[in-house]
Formats: C-alpha cells, structure tokens, sequence
C-alpha cells in the first residue's frame, strides 16, 4: 500500500477524490497506527500503517486510491501511567474523534477497558487482550450531497416555537409511516410527520442527541438502553441506530436529507448536543477513543492525583475545555454541523460545565468568546441548559447575551401556581412577562428565556396532572432513580382512573399549562407529545425505555383528539398576536402615546395590583393587560406593531370567582377569546362585557379577552349577545 505524508489539516479522514487524508491529534502519545478493516464485523485490521509524520502534534498521513466506504481506527502507543493521566494502551482500537461516520455497535466485554477486569490493582494494572472485535468502525465518507436552494431559515428568535422530540420515540409507532421508516430520520420526512408538525405550528424541532452514543455496559447488562443518547461519542457522526439504511455511511445523506425536507416545510432544525463529558465515563470506565488517544489531554484530571477526573457532570468526566484541541474539537463540530449538514442551532446539554475555566462558572470563558467571534456559530440559535452537577452548576439568567436558556424558573413557578400553591405571584409575574429580573440587567431580550413546562427529562404533560410521585420501577433501580420535586398534583388519584370529574379536572390542568406556556413572553417549547396526552405511566427518568413508556401514541381518543386541537388554536393565538412575541421587555408605563400602560396587573375587583398585592403570600387569582398600541416595535419592513390589547385571567383557586373587568377609554367592549374551562377547551358563546362588568371565572381555569370597538363589539351582540 503508497503511503504518502499527508497534511496536518483537516482533522479526520478526509476523501479528495483521489484518496484519503488521515489526521490525528495527540499531544503525549510516542506513536500512533492507522488501521483499517475490510468489514466493520472484522476482528483483525488488513492493514496497520504508521504513521510517522508528525505537524504541530497532529500525526498525519494520506493514502492514495482509498475510497469512500473505507472502515478504519487508531492504535495509540505511548505511557500507560494513570497517576500522571496517560492511559495509552495500543492494544485498544480507538475510535477517530473527528470520525463522520461509524459503523456499528459496541460489543461489550472486558477486552474493551484498559485495564484488567478484577484486578486487585484496579485501573492501574494493563490489559494486553485486543478488542478490534469489539469496538465499532469508523467509516470515510463522500461529503457531496445536493441541497438545491436550502437555506438556513432564520426565524427570528421572537417567532420561534421549539417542538422538543425524539427521533425514534415519534416514529416508532406512527401507522402513517411505513414500518421500514419507523424510527429514523428518514420516518421525520414522512407526510404524516410533517403535516402534524406544520398543522401544529411550531416552527422548530430539537431533536434529542444524535451524535453517535454508546449504550452503557452497565444498562446492557440488565437488558436496557441508553434511550435519550446522552453518552456521546462520536461529535461528528451521527447515529446509526436512526438510520434506514446505515451501509457505509448512507446515513449521513439520509441525516441531510431530514434537514432539507423539514426547512422546505419552514421548520429549524436544532440538535441537542453533549459536549460537556464523553461515554468513557470515570477512571473504571472503557477506553474507546480520548481516552486512549491523549487522556491528559481531552480531560479534566484532578490535579494533585491525575488517576481521577473532574466530575462536573454526573457521568464520571468532564472534557477538557480549557485545553485548546480539547475547544477545536467542539468548535469544529459546530461548525460541521451548521455548514455541511444545516442545522440551525444548539441546545447544550449541562452548558455550565463548558464555561468553567479553573473551577468556577466563567461567564468570560474561551468557549463563550470563541462562539461569539465566529462568523458561522454566532449567527445559529444558541441554547444553554444552564447548569451543571458541580458546586455553583446552577447559571440561570447568567449566561451572556447571544444565548437562550432553558428557563428552570419558569417550569418551577408555573408548575407550582398551577397546582395551587400560594405565594407564587411575584415569581409568576417575573415568569409571564419574560424573566425580566433574570436578563433585563445584561441587555438580554425576553427571547432569552426559553419556557416550558415539560422536558424530556421528568413527568409529561399527562402524568404531571396524574402522578404525585414517580413510578421508575421499569429502571431497574429500585425506583431510586430520579427527581422526587415534580411540582405535580394527581387532582386526587395517583395515575389511571375512570372517575370523571377527575379526568376532566386533569384536562383542564393540560389546558391551563399549555395556556401559560403560549400565553408568556418568552420562546415557548413544546415537549413532544404533550399536545396529544403522551404518557410514561409516571415513570420521570424514562433515559432508559426504549419501548412504548417512551414512544408516541398516535391512536388518540376523543380527549387526545380534543387536547390537540386546542393546543393548535393556541400556537395559532400566539402567532396572532405580536403582543406576546415581545422583542422587548414591558415597561409599566404610557409608551408611545398609548392611553394605557403597556402592561398592567388587576385584582378580581378590578383594581390594579398594589405593592402589598404582591406581598400577600396566597392571591391565586389577578389578571395582566397587555396593551397592544403599546408595542413600541417594527415588523420587519420597519412598520410600527399595533396589535389588539389582551386582558388574561388566571384562577388557580379552587373555587370560582367573578372578575371585575377593568374599565378602558370608552366606546370599547372586552370579548372572550379563551376559556380552558370551555367544554374540551373549545369556544363555546362569545362573551362580550363592558370594562366593570364580572366575568364568571371558573375554578382552575385561564381566560383571555380582547378589546373591541363599539361597533365591532355590537355585531358580535346581535350575533350571541352578551353574557
């Protein structure tokens, strides 16, 4: 086989047409060898090569006449010293870091750690057993790929709806698409799929992690998976377990081909991303890739004993980010993934371990300067989970401007008022209105803050409303695993029952969340399958449940059918109005001319809302006016926004109450827009009252009106009268 030098940049392997460049960082190895196999089953390499061009510590080589479809790994040899963090270990196949794509599974066995399972020294003694038939393949790929006209979309962050799902848990078991497409990317191109996302319309789907993962020996070893793919590691390829046909990276165009139908129906693609620790897990766990090719490198080492690592994260290791090949690396992947295979933005997964430089949380970090510098990532959807398992992990409101984050304190506090707790008001207005305490001060916008009431970690929407407490025991763990705070409330019977007064309380509990959700400034995010009743018989940590806990249901009854609907003609509202799209946070005050305040609070009498309102620990009922002449926004055109003015109601009481409206300039009548007390949700009568007048206000329920003029306000009395 010709063996030329090859080039240092860029890393992987790279096809020219002609054949391939292979480059390979590692700081402290003494050798590295390339291998490659003929079949991704193969238990032997047909070729070991190495190499011996070395650039800036990147090894380096370029092997003509090899093709796309080409399998192949590292052998890295160097010190295998755990107390000074070098673990190299040549008779372990490693996985390419920069590999676009890799074939195959893990195969567990004791071959696939570095050390002897056992062992009375433990991670200090050295395994010589070789575990080529074990680990998965990397393959060379042909990045050419027709995209025609796609464009990355750019909804504007202001108009942006996050559906949050799973590539397979929402294809599984979807009868409109055709079973060989169930599961995979290519079952998200599918009518069916594409027509509910649109009809729904969300203008975005956050995929769950699709970089290539590993299922956990020890989920293995009790028949489980690592369902969610929180264990990534490969940053670049992704996962075959998703694919239709993953034959010598053809997954990778079936991944494009994904992202090009979903922006043709004018929906953003966002990944779910794990940047912050890597599937090799603590100093017991395998050596698969870093590990193996430069430990001290990729990883955060304690510093006075480099056996152990740094444990930011909960999963045993923390990358490295503080090492500059460590940043490249996740630089680089970001970048692969918004310009060779469109995607438009990042949800990072415990984004509070990547902006720690020594110990603590940098707001100043090299990852978030290197991020705002780059002309290609600063411009994509950017979104923080905001926290880590570290002491001082917990970051919200404190990631700079550019970033979106998930807004823990949004969750909490509606998940809270909703059930009823008192002396949730101030933190509920905060949390209506955009989280202005947390993003106002660093001249971050209410987009900032992304709201939901369900993720995919913990209750869904159904069992939130059906479950005091979890019920994890398919986990295998005893039910020890997961959140014991879920902020939920069975409304009176731990999970299913026939009594229908409860099942319709815990309707009207859906209704009102998502009315919240759609109904606050802020970007609103849709956990999948909330909009359809979606449950995991209360299990709140289904990572594990690869099965039909965690698959949608698509044979809706009628209460599913009707959640749906509703859920439809709320995104819909939303979309109506700019008034809750803000760009920018209320003031309180007259603006532009406006003969009202932009935004104002009332009690049930019609008052407006006191200092000592706000005080008074158990108010479970007021209502905000959001003026819509008091916008002081342009669309896009530069055109000033006007939009009507829109009076929301919430009574999280357990009794009902009348709501004095309150007055307006006159000539103007309010209408009822919105009633979760509705039968299904749906409109009943038009109510169409005069400001000082009592509108009957249900236990538990949300309603919105609108403004209307006297002439509008009157066709609609001929029309249904007034209540």
């Amino acid at each position: 086989m010709r063996v030329w030098p090859g080039k240092p940049y860029p890393l992987g392997a790279t096809w020219d047409g002609e054949g391939v460049n292979f480059a390979l960082f590692s700081e402290n190895a003494s050798g590295v060898e390339l291998c490659l196999f003929d079949d991704p089953r193969a238990k032997q390499e047909s070729h070991r090569i190495r190499l011996e061009e070395r650039t800036d510590q990147i090894w380096h080589v370029y092997i003509p006449g090899l093709w796309p479809g080409q399998h192949y790994g590292y052998r890295v040899q160097g010190p295998y010293e755990p107390a000074e963090g070098h673990r190299f270990n040549p008779n372990k196949l490693l996985i390419d870091p920069y590999a676009k794509s890799i074939a195959g599974l893990i195969e567990w066995s004791d071959a696939m750690f570095g050390y002897p399972i056992g062992h009375p020294d433990a991670d200090l003694a050295f395994d010589e057993r070789d575990n080529a038939g074990n680990v998965p393949k990397c393959v060379v790929i042909d990045s050419a790929f027709t995209w025609g006209g796609d464009r990355p979309l750019k909804t504007p962050w202001e108009k942006t709806i996050i559906y949050e799902a799973h590539v397979k848990g929402m294809t599984a078991r979807h009868p409109e698409v055709p079973d060989h497409m169930r599961g995979t990317y290519s079952g998200l191109t599918t009518p069916a799929i594409i027509d509910h996302l649109v009809n729904l319309g969300v203008t975005a789907i956050e995929l769950l992690p699709v970089h290539h993962f590993v299922r956990d020996k020890h989920l293995a070893d009790r028949g489980l998976t690592n369902y969610w793919g929180y264990n990534t590691i490969g940053f670049f390829a992704p996962d075959i377990r998703y694919a239709v046909s993953p034959i010598r990276g053809r997954h990778v165009r079936e991944f494009k081909t994904m992202v090009k139908t979903l922006h043709s129906a004018g929906i953003e693609v966002i990944l779910d991303v794990v940047y912050n620790h890597t599937a090799e897990g603590n100093h017991l766990g395998p050596t698969l890739s870093f590990r193996g090719i430069d430990n001290a490198s990729y990883y955060r080492l304690v510093a006075d004993d480099k056996r152990y690592y740094m444990d930011y994260t909960g999963c045993g290791n923390t990358l490295n980010v503080t090492h500059p090949r460590t940043l490249q690396l996740i630089m680089d992947s970001l970048r692969y993934w918004v310009t060779e295979m469109h995607v438009d933005g990042f949800r990072f997964d415990l984004a509070a371990a990547l902006a720690r430089e020594l110990h603590e949380v940098d707001r100043l970090s090299a990852f978030f300067d290197i991020l705002h510098q780059d002309p290609i990532l600063s411009q994509v959807k950017l979104i923080a989970e905001p926290w880590d398992l570290g002491e001082g992990g917990y970051q919200v409101g404190n990631f700079p401007v550019g970033w979106a984050e998930w807004n823990g304190k949004y969750r909490d506090t509606i998940r809270r008022y909703v059930k009823g707790d008192g002396g949730q008001v101030a933190e509920l207005g905060y949390r209506l209105t955009g989280s202005s305490d947390l993003y106002a001060a660093s001249g971050r916008r209410p987009f900032a803050s992304v709201n939901f009431i369900t993720a995919h970690d913990g209750f869904t929407l159904h069992d939130l409303v059906s479950y005091n407490h979890k019920h994890n025991e398919a986990n295998g763990e005893q039910n020890r695993d997961g959140t014991d705070d879920n902020l939920s409330w069975n409304c009176g019977v731990e999970g299913p029952t026939n009594g229908r007064t409860i099942l319709e309380l815990r309707e009207r509990q859906k209704r009102n969340f998502l009315a919240i959700l759609f109904l606050s400034q802020g970007i609103p995010m849709l956990c999948g399958g909330d909009e359809i009743g979606r449950t995991q018989r209360g299990n709140n940590n289904a990572y594990c449940q690869d099965n039909d806990i965690s698959w949608f249901d698509w044979q809706l009854d009628q209460p599913r059918r009707d959640l749906l609907e509703f859920t439809r003609n709320l995104i819909a509202l939303r979309k109506q109005h700019p008034v809750l799209r803000r760009r920018r946070f209320f003031q309180g005050r007259h603006i532009r001319g406006s003969e009202v305040k932009d935004l104002a609070w009332f009690r049930p009498d019609g008052k407006e809302m006191t200092d000592e309102d706000w005080d008074r620990g158990f108010v479970r009922s007021l209502a905000l006016r959001l003026a819509g002449d008091a916008i002081e926004e342009t669309d896009e055109q530069g055109r000033r926004l006007i939009d009507d003015t829109l009076l929301i109601l919430l009574n999280a009481h357990h009794e009902p109450l009348d709501f004095t409206l309150p007055a307006h300039k006159r000539g103007v009548r309010w209408q009822s827009v919105l009633d979760t007390s509705w039968d299904h949700g749906h409109r009943r009568q038009v109510v169409v009252l005069k400001g000082g007048e009592q509108y009957a206000l249900s236990a538990r329920t949300i309603a919105v009106l609108k403004l209307r003029s006297q002439q509008r306000a009157s066709a609609s009395d001929a029309g249904g009268g007034t209540a």
